[in-house]
């Protein structure tokens, strides 16, 4: 799907100082926002900004001060998979 914003051009001119590409941070800001709210699973925030990898993704969370939830039973489970593979 293409997606069409329309903006003043001397405040587009203004937003992409420094070339930017602002069709970029707006895919970007509306994917993060989207995913912030749970509307997207992580997998489906990956697909949509075309990383290919789960590396890239964590990348671009941390850049935008996103950190990907972790609980007590994430820990567990990863333990007990250390602990069979004799870790």
């Amino acid at each position: 799907m293409n997606l069409t914003v329309d903006i003043p051009d001397d405040l587009a001119a203004l937003l992409a100082a420094g070339g930017c590409d602002l069709s970029r941070r707006a895919l970007e800001a509306l994917a993060l926002e989207e995913y912030k709210k749970g509307r997207l699973t992580e997998d489906e925030l990956r697909r949509m900004l075309g990383f290919t990898t789960r590396y890239q993704l964590d990348g671009f969370l941390k850049a935008h001060d996103v950190w990907i939830e972790y609980t007590l039973e994430d820990f567990r489970r990863e333990v007990a998979s250390l602990d069979k593979l004799g870790i």
